[in-house]
């Protein structure tokens, strides 16, 4: 049961770093001037994301199906809060790799345009020449571009809305399969109730973050605003989410509780 639990952690930080990750792209498109490429080319990176997904996702749901009886609750709660925990690392992780990523991806970009195809951009990035090169992109965070990002010029409740979403898109499905423990009886709509929790964030990210990022980064393209700005948006939306990711350790057995009621109210 050990190994299953290590391995999903490892899937779910891998997902949390590259979702972290997401946020700079948009800085790589910034520094090359290619943004619309920078963005179709984090697709293929974001795949990764997808497949760990499918795969941890199975792995998840036995956890709740060795649960036989009350006493494995306890079992199961530590099992979902490591997981949270996983989650979170991922996300400092992908906060520390920020600016190696940055500047790798640029390069990346430069590669794509030059081979014309990813496939052979795949090809020429992987050679041992390219590989060796690739060592002087990588860049140490510094604490000075913490003490940079104080929330002022950013708007607080583009915060607090990322800071909602990622909090229920963390706990969505574990807190989903919980509740179905706790309520064996009504498990199937519970579970079923995991995309429409997960819809939510979704559509707040979609709604209210991502449009907010877009304009700020169109005005940087145009020179309405500096890159500072941009660096200062990116870095506390990073910090929100990693505030999401600890808020879902707080609200795993209360979303639980509180999915598990709705459900009883369903006729």
């Amino acid at each position: 049961m050990m190994e299953k639990l290590l391995i999903i952690c490892v899937f779910v930080g891998i997902i949390h770093m590259i979702e972290t990750l997401a946020y700079s792209v948009r800085l790589a498109g910034l520094k090359t001037r290619k943004l619309v490429v920078a963005l179709s080319l984090f697709n293929i990176i974001v795949i990764v994301s997808r497949t760990a997904n499918m795969v941890q996702a199975p792995l998840t749901g036995k956890l709740g199906d060795a649960v036989q009886s009350k006493e494995d609750f306890p079992v199961l709660l530590h099992q979902l809060q490591t997981i949270l925990l996983a989650a979170s690392i991922g996300t400092i992780a992908g906060a520390l790799l920020i600016p190696s990523f940055v500047s790798i991806f640029s390069r990346m970009i430069s590669h794509l345009e030059v081979a014309g195809s990813v496939p052979k951009m795949m090809k020429n990035i992987t050679s041992i020449h390219t590989l060796e090169k690739a060592k002087k992109h990588v860049k140490r965070p510094r604490w000075i571009m913490l003490s940079q990002l104080r929330i002022g010029g950013v708007p607080k409740r583009l915060l607090l809305l990322n800071l909602m979403a990622t909090t229920i898109y963390t706990v969505g499905v574990l807190s989903t399969l919980y509740a179905s423990t706790l309520e064996p009886t009504l498990s199937k709509s519970i579970l079923m109730s995991s995309g429409l929790i997960n819809g939510l964030a979704m559509i707040t990210l979609a709604v209210f973050v991502d449009p907010q990022v877009a304009i700020l980064t169109e005005k940087v393209m145009k020179g309405e605003s500096t890159k500072q700005s941009m660096n200062k948006m990116v870095g506390t939306l990073v910090i929100s989410r990693l505030c999401g990711t600890v808020c879902a350790q707080i609200l795993l057995v209360p979303a639980a509780l509180y999915i598990a009621w709705i459900c009883k109210l369903i006729p």
